[in-house]
């Protein structure tokens, strides 16, 4: 069985900024070698979602829309009233998605479907440089 390891860094805006980071992913899945396995993509970071969207521009519309509605930047947020660094919805819309996403490697790559790709959002209230590890374990 292999065990490989790769990472790649995005320069963010924050604010919900969503990256299709799909041609990564599958790059460091076909680096690894594995064929059969499973492959998951990473990020530390509190203030961070992975998960997939058909990313086009009316979803990546939509997705940003739907995350000010539930968590809005304007909010009172214990975080905030804590630490007065005013990222509050940001904790609140990264434990919404969560920093990881896993998916199965199918002949050597992700096991995607037609329309499905693998989106970093970033939602802290400033710039930041992220970095986005993917592990890929199988044979």
């Amino acid at each position: 069985m292999t065990v490989y390891r790769s990472s790649f860094e995005l320069s963010c805006r924050g604010e919900t900024e969503i990256h299709d980071v799909t041609a990564a992913v599958a790059e460091a899945v076909a680096s690894s070698g594995v064929a059969e396995g499973i492959g998951l993509v990473a990020s530390a970071g509190s203030t961070v979602g992975i998960t997939t969207v058909e990313y086009e521009p009316g979803l990546v519309s939509d997705l940003k829309e739907l995350f000010e509605r539930l968590a809005p930047r304007d909010a009172s947020y214990g975080h905030d009233a804590r630490w007065g660094d005013g990222n509050g919805h940001s904790h609140v819309r990264s434990s919404l998605v969560g920093p990881t996403f896993a998916f199965p490697v199918v002949g050597g790559a992700p096991a995607l479907g037609t329309w499905q790709q693998i989106v970093f959002l970033d939602f802290d209230n400033k710039r930041r440089r992220r970095e986005i590890t993917v592990t890929v374990v199988g044979d």
